[in-house]
C-alpha cells in the first residue's frame, strides 16, 4: 500500500485542483456510476470528492473502512447524509459561496432571453423586412418596473436581489429566517402567498431540506399571475412538475424555467417535456470555469484534514 493517502475522486474537477491534490496524496478516478471501481477503490481511501451525483451514505460509508474525509465540490449538501459520516467521524467539507455568482448571472440570462428575444443578423436586410423585424421584436414587458420575488435569500438569492434591484426592479422576498435589513439590497420581506400573487418573476432559492418538495405545488401556483416567469435553479424536487405542467397548459403567457429536474437526466416521460412555455436547462447554473475552479478547490479542505488540520469550510 502507498504511503501516501489514498483520495477517490468520483466526478469532474478543475485540472488544476486535481493535479495540486495528486502532487500530495495518490488520487484515483472511479466514475460516477462505475459501482464496481467504487467499490474497489473505497476498501483503502481516506479521502473521497464528489460532486452531485455520488450518493454519500451510510451504505457507501460500510465499504470505506479508512475514509476520513468527504469534499463535495459545491454548495449543496443533498447527496451527503451528514449524519452518518458524523456517526462514523468522516469529516465533510464543501464550497459554499462558489458558484452563487454563476447561478445569479444564469437567472437573469433566462430572464432576458424569456422577455427580451433577440435575432442577429447574418445578411443584409431590404428596409422592408428590416422594418418588420424591428416590428416582430418589441418586447412586451422590459425588467425594470416589474416585481420580483425570491423565494429563499440565501448566498444565491441575495445576490439576485441585488442584481434585480439595480435593474429597477421592485424585489419581494420570503425565508424562514429573519434578513436583517443590510443584507436585504432594499427588497421587502412578505409571506409567501404574497410572494406568490405579486411576483412578475418569481425565482425559487431554497434548500434541499425535506419540508422543500413540492413547495411550489397546485397551491402555490394557483396564487402565480397568468403570465408569471418562473425560475427555478435551486432543487428539482421543490416543483411539482404534474401541477407545473398543467398551470402552463392553461396560461400560454407564463413561462417556466427550470434548471434542476428530478430526475435528472428529465425523465422521458416528463410532462413538461413538448410545452412550448416550459424551458428546461441541462442543469448548468454552475457551469462557468470560475465557479468550476473554486468548487474544485474543496481539494484544499479535504487535504487539511488529511493532515490533521482544520478545514476552513466545514459542514
Amino acid at each position: 500500500m502507498s504511503a501516501r493517502p489514498i483520495v477517490v475522486q468520483t466526478e469532474d474537477l478543475d485540472g488544476e485542483c486535481a493535479r495540486w491534490l495528486a502532487e500530495r496524496a495518490d488520487l484515483e478516478r472511479a466514475p460516477a456510476g462505475d459501482g464496481a471501481a467504487l467499490a474497489r477503490l473505497l476498501k483503502d481511501a481516506e479521502g473521497l470528492v464528489v460532486r452531485t451525483y455520488t450518493r454519500v451514505d451510510a451504505a457507501l460509508l460500510a465499504r470505506s473502512p479508512r475514509l476520513r474525509v468527504v469534499g463535495r465540490a459545491g454548495v449543496g449538501l443533498d447527496n451527503i447524509d451528514l449524519k452518518a459520516c458524523r456517526s462514523r467521524g468522516v469529516a465533510v467539507v464543501y464550497t459554499p459561496d462558489a458558484n452563487s455568482s454563476a447561478v445569479a448571472e444564469l437567472v437573469f440570462a433566462a430572464l432576458l432571453d424569456a422577455l427580451r428575444p433577440r435575432v442577429y443578423l447574418d445578411r443584409p436586410l431590404a428596409l422592408a423586412g428590416w422594418s418588420d423585424l424591428r416590428r416582430g421584436l418589441v418586447a412586451a414587458r422590459q425588467l425594470e418596473g416589474l416585481t420580483l420575488g425570491v423565494w429563499g435569500m440565501g448566498r444565491i438569492g441575495k445576490r439576485v436581489a441585488r442584481i434585480g434591484a439595480a435593474m429597477g426592479m421592485r424585489v419581494l422576498f420570503h425565508d424562514l429566517v429573519q434578513i436583517a435589513p443590510e443584507h436585504r439590497w432594499g427588497a421587502t420581506p412578505v409571506g409567501a402567498d404574497e410572494l406568490c400573487h405579486a411576483a412578475d418573476v418569481l425565482t425559487i432559492h431554497v434548500d434541499g431540506r425535506a419540508g422543500n418538495r413540492g413547495l411550489v405545488g397546485a397551491g402555490a401556483l394557483g396564487l402565480l399571475k397568468k403570465d408569471v416567469v418562473l425560475v427555478n435553479t435551486s432543487r428539482g424536487f421543490v416543483v411539482d412538475p404534474a401541477a407545473l405542467a398543467a398551470f402552463l397548459r392553461a396560461h400560454a403567457e407564463a413561462t417556466a424555467i427550470l434548471d434542476v429536474h428530478e430526475p435528472e437526466p428529465v425523465a422521458p416521460d416528463s410532462p413538461l417535456l413538448g410545452l412550448g412555455n416550459a424551458r428546461l436547462l441541462p442543469h448548468v447554473g454552475a457551469a462557468t470555469r470560475d465557479a468550476h475552479g473554486r468548487m474544485s478547490w474543496v481539494v484544499r479542505d479535504v487535504w487539511r484534514v488529511l493532515c490533521g488540520e482544520k478545514p476552513e469550510f466545514p459542514a
